[in-house]
């Protein structure tokens, strides 16, 4: 294993078009040669760099630490070129483990295949060394390994944080398809919440957006509150060194003097919300009700951030179209001077909104292509605001 002090080369995965928001978190955090890929940001740290950015990062889905390259083209090959790997290094026996793979090779078409091969190759090397073999766990290993093949090469990584990043650890109630943590957290940033004004989720379901929203206002990091991270079973894990960043990174937390403003028209959408923003330690910038976003009033008369997940598909048992309609109209006339932002997987029902968008966004919900697209809720017509821009000028 490599010094704790001397920089690794680490990646960072996450969704289709969130790449550049993790490159600029990398770089806030102090990453070095931060440098954008597909789905994943590949950036160098060392050890503590390593979990401040587990703790921190809001749009990562894990932190793979690569070890190994091999160019392999049939079993033979993978399965010494796993075993030459001084795994006795990286973890003990006693740890269970479990591997990930992801084929793009003409060589190999079975990824459990591979997976198996690998982990024979694992315990056989675990056996010459120590006499004994580590335990395999598919369900919560202790140690996840991630194996990429990609033509004739292949990538071994280690990856530091095991379950994905998106479980937070305050989230213990949800919805119905309740949206991933990583993919709110990387929609507030696309939509440039900073934390500057009052943030409203008009259908929070259970309170994702809005929990998220309130973590980046306070720059609270992302998985403070998760137990547990893959790295914390490698031999190079340094407990005294883990708690000094976690404490730093505590410390950089900041006072939001604004309020976060979410509310849905289920009872059960409520409590979940309520519930889950006192799981984050964040209920007191909370304010959340029970109301139907189409028959009231905005929460505040000052401009309110919106960003929200309106219900579609078999979460909504009525014609979407019309419903996207009334949303239009909704924020048309209750929100002028707010700003909203909307991500949706229905791209035909986004069209009947009503607005037009300020931008467009293509993401990823799940295995669906979605839309994030933001508007500027104005004061009057378009033609009214060119009228008034025209006389102000003479």
């Amino acid at each position: 294993m490599k010094n704790p002090e001397q920089n690794t080369r680490f990646l960072a995965k996450t969704f289709f078009g969130f790449e550049s928001v993790l490159a600029r978190e990398l770089l806030s955090l102090g990453a070095k040669n931060v440098s954008e890929l597909n789905r994943m940001v590949a950036f160098e740290g060392d050890l503590g760099f390593l979990y401040k950015a587990n703790l921190s990062l809001g749009c990562a889905l894990r932190i793979l630490m690569p070890i190994a390259t091999f160019r392999v083209l049939n079993q033979s090959q993978l399965y010494d070129a796993i075993l030459s790997i001084p795994w006795t290094q990286y973890f003990a026996v006693d740890k269970t483990f479990a591997i990930d793979t992801v084929l793009f090779s003409d060589h190999f078409s079975n990824s459990m295949f591979v997976s198996q091969k690998a982990k024979d190759a694992i315990v056989d090397h675990f056996r010459t060394a120590t006499r004994k073999r580590p335990d395999v766990n598919t369900a919560e290993p202790q140690v996840r390994i991630s194996l990429h093949l990609s033509g004739d090469n292949m990538t071994v990584s280690l990856d530091s944080s095991g379950s994905s990043l998106h479980l937070r650890g305050y989230k213990t109630v949800t919805n119905i398809a309740p949206i991933n943590e990583v993919l709110a957290a990387g929609i507030l940033h696309l939509s440039g919440w900073t934390g500057q004004r009052n943030f409203f989720d008009p259908m929070c379901g259970s309170g994702t957006l809005a929990i998220e929203a309130a973590m980046i206002a306070c720059r609270i990091p992302h998985a403070i509150h998760r137990k547990e991270f893959s790295f914390m079973h490698w031999d190079s894990f340094d407990q005294s060194l883990y708690e000094t960043v976690r404490q730093s990174a505590l410390n950089k937390v900041r006072e939001f003097h604004f309020s976060i403003y979410a509310q849905d028209k289920a009872p059960s959408a409520v409590r979940k919300t309520e519930e889950n923003f006192e799981n984050a330690g964040l209920s007191e910038y909370a304010k959340v009700s029970r109301a139907d976003f189409f028959k009231t009033l905005s929460p505040t008369e000052s401009p309110l951030h919106i960003v929200f997940n309106p219900p579609y598909g078999e979460r909504l048992a009525i014609d979407e179209i019309p419903f996207y309609n009334e949303i239009g109209n909704t924020l048309k006339h209750q929100y002028a001077g707010s700003e909203a932002w909307i991500i949706s997987s229905n791209l035909e029902a986004l069209k009947h909104v009503g607005l037009k968008p300020t931008k467009k966004i293509k993401l990823y919900n799940g295995k669906l292509e979605a839309r994030l697209q933001g508007y500027s809720l104005y004061d009057g017509s378009a033609k009214q605001r060119t009228t008034t821009t025209s006389s102000e000028s003479e």
